[in-house]
């Protein structure tokens, strides 16, 4: 599993459309699989989960976005599975990792680290 945990402000709508189109846009393979979101007073949270195929494993991989914001500020947590192929311990998670780093550069291009 791969995990990347990031605090920053914006706009939450443009943040998450945003998210979507580089996580699909990064892989002719990439879908949104599932999403759900909750609104309150207080705050919102977005949770997508997106699967691709893995060439490198020759598998496919999960990854689950969750966008949370309360105030001003914005939270993000991403993290990627099933880039394993063995049966009691992980080996080859390389495809977890390429795929949150296709979130990970989008993300630092253009919501540099404050």
């Amino acid at each position: 599993m791969a995990l990347l945990n990031r605090a920053f402000h914006g706009d939450f709508d443009e943040i998450l459309s945003f998210i979507h189109s580089e996580i699909c846009g990064g892989s002719i393979s990439a879908t949104l699989e599932e999403s759900c979101e909750w609104v309150t007073d207080t705050g919102r949270c977005a949770v997508r989960i997106y699967e691709r195929y893995s060439y490198i494993g020759g598998n496919r991989l999960s990854m689950n976005v969750t966008l949370f914001q309360s105030g001003d500020e914005v939270k993000l947590c991403a993290a990627t599975a099933g880039g394993s192929q063995a049966v009691f311990f992980k080996i080859n998670t390389w495809g977890e990792e390429a795929f949150l780093d296709t979130l990970r550069g989008a993300l630092n291009r253009r919501y540099p680290s404050e």
